[in-house]
């Protein structure tokens, strides 16, 4: 009797369901903090992978221009040299030719993608918004080779037989823009070029600005109309102050094409290494000197010069992301300082 007691008493008395749901979620979370943590160092690598193909990138591209820096030192910025036999060699044609037919893009795409995101966004019917949006769309996917080879064989004649003429007329003769549009109408220059990337870049600009426009709450529109402002007023005081850093987005996207665009300028530019004061004339970009020259390179030296070219246009790049930042930062004080 007494070891009978005994051994019931040595049994362990089964575990309660409160103890073993307790310890069920301990490892569940466990389990899940554990999958969190890989999670985070998983996304953690791959922005650190950006950041070190980035500076891979710099790296490789200082390495490869030293000869030419050595060379040339700062002059090479300054100078309108390109000549491969003496191994002479300035940048100042590309850089120039680049930052114009950039800066010529973004004067016409700006607008017309405005009035184009505008128009899909507040004023076009219902049943055009769609058929436009694809267009846009379409365009946007278009390869860039297609864009020189229609603008070197069908816009060029075309704008040196009726455009360039009548801008040679008309404005040639003013006081302070007349000289950029004077000289012998030939189709391809640097204005070509700027319509040409223009076109590029405009859905681009146009599909993110439309993208950010309806995302403006329904409500703030509404009740500025209530108060009787109009569809210009809501657009300038409510929907660009809401959606102002997408919009900028928009534009570098735009930038950045035209800045690192190769074939369709390489078809229209004229691919001249010299400066002139006409956008009639013909010049030259860093990418399409790259394009054009890169196969041809023989010696260090000028492989190094269009090397050095590739990192000049990669310090372009980001100087002009690092500016439309400031803008955004000094945007955002003034909001706060009204505030």
């Amino acid at each position: 009797m007494t070891s009978a007691v005994t051994a019931i008493e040595g049994v362990k008395s089964p575990p309660t369901p409160k103890i073993i749901s307790s310890t069920l979620t301990a490892a569940r979370l466990g389990r899940q903090y554990f999958i969190d943590l890989v999670f985070l160092n998983t996304t953690r690598l791959f922005a650190f992978l950006v950041l070190a193909l980035l500076v891979a990138i710099l790296i490789s591209l200082l390495i490869g221009s030293l000869p030419a820096m050595r060379a040339f030192g700062f002059g090479f910025l300054t100078s309108t040299a390109w000549d491969p036999v003496q191994e002479k060699f300035g940048a100042l044609v590309p850089i120039f030719g680049t930052l114009i037919t950039s800066f010529i893009a973004l004067l016409i795409g700006i607008p017309v993608s405005f009035g184009i995101a505008l128009f899909l966004t507040e004023l076009s019917p219902t049943w055009l918004k769609r058929p436009i949006g694809i267009a846009i769309e379409l365009l946007a996917g278009i390869p860039s080779i297609i864009y020189g080879m229609w603008g070197l064989f069908v816009f060029a004649p075309i704008f040196a037989d009726h455009v360039q003429p009548w801008l040679i007329k008309y404005i040639g003769p003013l006081a302070i823009i007349g000289p950029l549009f004077s000289g012998t109408p030939q189709g391809i220059g640097m204005l070509t070029a700027g319509i040409i990337l223009a076109i590029m870049v405009i859905p681009f600009i146009a599909s993110v600005m439309r993208d950010v426009f309806e995302l403006v709450p329904t409500l703030l529109k509404e009740s500025a109309y209530g108060l009787g402002a109009t569809t210009w007023e809501v657009v300038w005081h409510v929907v660009l102050p809401y959606t102002k850093v997408g919009v900028v987005g928009g534009i570098l996207l735009g930038l950045g094409r035209a800045l690192g665009e190769t074939m369709a300028v390489t078809f229209v530019i004229g691919n001249a290494h010299q400066v002139y004061t006409s956008l009639f004339a013909p010049g030259n970009s860093i990418a399409s000197a790259l394009a054009n020259e890169f196969t041809e390179a023989v010696g260090d030296l000028y492989t190094a010069a269009l090397i050095e070219l590739g990192l000049l246009l990669f310090l372009i790049t980001v100087i002009v992301l690092a500016l439309a930042k400031l803008l955004l930062l000094q945007l955002a004080k003034k909001e706060g300082a009204q505030t």
